[in-house]
């Protein structure tokens, strides 16, 4: 089968920005052998393979994963289950269309190899670019607005808001009468954000953009900030949020460092920063908690609640050409398909 396999082991010794300047010295594109999936494995024919921030993280050695050389890249997709390794739930898989996390050799290739436990089996009415982002943007979503819900506090913050993540979340926190103050880079994404439902929406960049937070802090009173930058303009609106406020990273978009203008505030105003990660989310919550995210955010999807959008689609022999210039685009997401 063709893929993109990683040319490196492990982890990097010095870290490079988070963007993607070329796949040349990350992966190649080469013919390596099917995987055989083994006791409660399947092996998936991939229709599509969503391209993510932590994929790009991940080929540079920067993720909280390491690398194997000569294992193909790729975290997330959709495929049809054309063999399993053996097990009840693994065989009842078989000829079915799954949204996937490859767990045992990646999706960005012409064959992946998961554990069944998993998939998620689609339902027919879901496009192939749905499942394919199913699960690592909507199930964050969906599991970081439960931490808004469970604060209590109807206005939260988050940044890089034209991201596919946050525009799920803003359409779903405004369905639930949740005020979401979204954080944004370019004057052209702040309609677009408030089509998708934001309360708010703020350019970082603005000369007056330290002025128009205080207003709406002042207003909205938020505990939450959902970060996936980081960098300098993240600690100014931790430190200019009150009482109380939660930091939320589960990104690092930005290179630069970040800075806590005032460390007191964790000591006399009881502020927390915290990380997460769907990965360990996933594991701490319960198989009925998994199975009831997976249930939601299928069906928002197929209601038409939630939709992908996609800026390209890409054949693995264009990846090395296309993939970085493709991936520098605003507002939409990116796939690649075999071929």
């Amino acid at each position: 089968m063709k893929a993109l396999l990683q040319r490196d082991d492990g982890f990097a010794e010095k870290p490079s920005p988070m963007q993607l300047e070329g796949l040349d010295p990350y992966v190649e594109l080469a013919e390596t052998d099917v995987p055989e999936p083994g006791e409660g494995q399947v092996l998936i024919k991939v229709k599509l393979a969503s391209v993510n921030p932590a994929d790009v993280m991940f080929i540079k050695g920067m993720y909280g994963q390491r690398r194997v050389k000569g294992k193909p890249a790729g975290f997330e997709g959709v495929g049809e289950v054309v063999a399993s390794g053996g097990g009840a739930h693994a065989d009842s898989l078989k000829g079915r269309r799954v949204a996937f996390i490859a767990t045992q050799s990646g999706s960005w290739a012409d064959y992946a190899l998961t554990d069944a436990a998993v998939c998620i089996p689609l339902r027919d009415d879901i496009r192939d670019a749905d499942g394919a982002a199913m699960i690592v943007n909507p199930l964050t979503a969906y599991a970081m607005f439960g931490i808004v819900r469970d604060e209590g506090e109807k206005a939260f913050i988050m940044s890089a808001a034209a991201s596919q993540l946050c525009k799920l979340i803003a359409r779903m926190a405004a369905d639930e009468g949740y005020r979401s103050i979204a954080l944004v880079r370019r004057d052209d994404q702040v309609d677009l954000l408030k089509s998708h439902g934001a309360a708010h929406v703020l350019n970082v960049t603005a000369p007056d953009f330290a002025k128009q937070l205080a207003v709406v802090l002042k207003e909205e009173k938020p505990r939450i900030f959902l970060d996936a930058v980081t960098g300098p303009v993240a600690g100014q609106v931790f430190a200019a949020m009150g009482r109380g406020a939660r930091w939320i990273v589960y990104g690092r978009l930005e290179g630069a460092d970040t800075v806590i203008p005032e460390p007191g505030q964790l000591i006399f105003m009881d502020k927390r920063i915290e990380g997460f990660w769907l990965t360990q989310w996933k594991r701490r919550a319960s198989p009925e908690e998994n199975a009831a995210a997976a249930h939601y955010v299928q069906s928002r999807f197929a209601s038409g609640e939630w939709a992908t959008d996609v800026t390209a689609v890409i054949a693995l022999s264009e990846a090395h050409a296309r993939l970085a210039g493709e991936l520098a685009k605003p507002n939409g997401k990116v796939f690649l398909m075999p071929g």
